[in-house]
């Protein structure tokens, strides 16, 4: 069984608007599932459905077999699914560490056992501890990002373009990190536009396309289907 399920998702932000027609996303345990597509095929939009941030029209979203479809962003987090959007993921004025003790307020008691583990994860960040979120690196700050949403222990991590704006050294190394979350157990359903790094590092793969599901399957055969190659990874 699935870990998490999205089913017949239709979605948009206004009464008449409808990006999302009808899609479905299944990640299952000890999955990374690359979700690619054009620019606005609704990738993000699915994310923010699944993470509360926004209601569908119809569809149902199931994490461990749990009806969470239109649950608050905060007990959807609660209950083990925890979402890093593209920007704004950080607070630029607030000291490293203060940034991960908002990331666990799920659980305060534990926060300090968390930010040791997020600093251990992360030794870059253990090094910073004291500096505002604003003085990282473009890198940095998404390990931010990805560490504050760590500190709940989510059983999925939902990444929104993670390596958006990076240089390649920075991308290598936040997509070596999402390799090593995934190697500890967490699922992790990641939008990423690099689609070729996202398929090396991903399971299997969801391609929308004008809101719809276009193909699914093992990343390793989508990368090298000649027409995802030609279409999604510029070859």
């Amino acid at each position: 069984m699935s870990l998490l399920v999205a089913s017949g998702i239709v979605a948009g932000y206004g009464a008449q608007d409808e990006i999302l027609k009808g899609v479905d996303l299944a990640v299952g345990k000890g999955e990374i599932v690359a979700i690619i597509g054009p620019n606005g095929a609704g990738k993000s939009t699915l994310l923010k459905v699944i993470a509360g941030l926004l209601g569908p029209k119809r569809g149902a979203v199931r994490l461990d077999g749990r009806d969470i479809t239109n649950l608050p962003a905060r007990e959807i987090s609660r209950l083990g699914l925890a979402y890093v959007p593209q920007e704004m993921n950080v607070f630029a004025t607030m000291s490293v560490a203060e940034n991960l003790e908002i990331g666990g307020y799920t659980d305060p008691r534990r926060a300090g056992q968390r930010i040791e583990k997020a600093f251990a994860r992360f030794p870059v960040l253990g090094q910073k501890r004291r500096r505002a979120a604003r003085t990282l690196s473009g890198g940095e700050r998404q390990m931010l990002a990805m560490a504050m949403a760590l500190m709940v222990e989510p059983v999925v991590l939902l990444l929104d373009e993670p390596s958006a704006g990076l240089a390649p050294l920075a991308a290598e190394q936040l997509f070596d990190a999402v390799r090593q979350i995934n190697g500890d157990g967490v699922a992790v359903a990641m939008v990423e536009q690099n689609a070729s790094e996202a398929l090396a590092i991903a399971h299997r793969a969801a391609i929308l396309v004008d809101g719809q599901n276009g193909r699914t399957g093992e990343a390793s055969a989508l990368a090298t289907d000649p027409e995802i190659r030609r279409l999604f990874l510029g070859a």
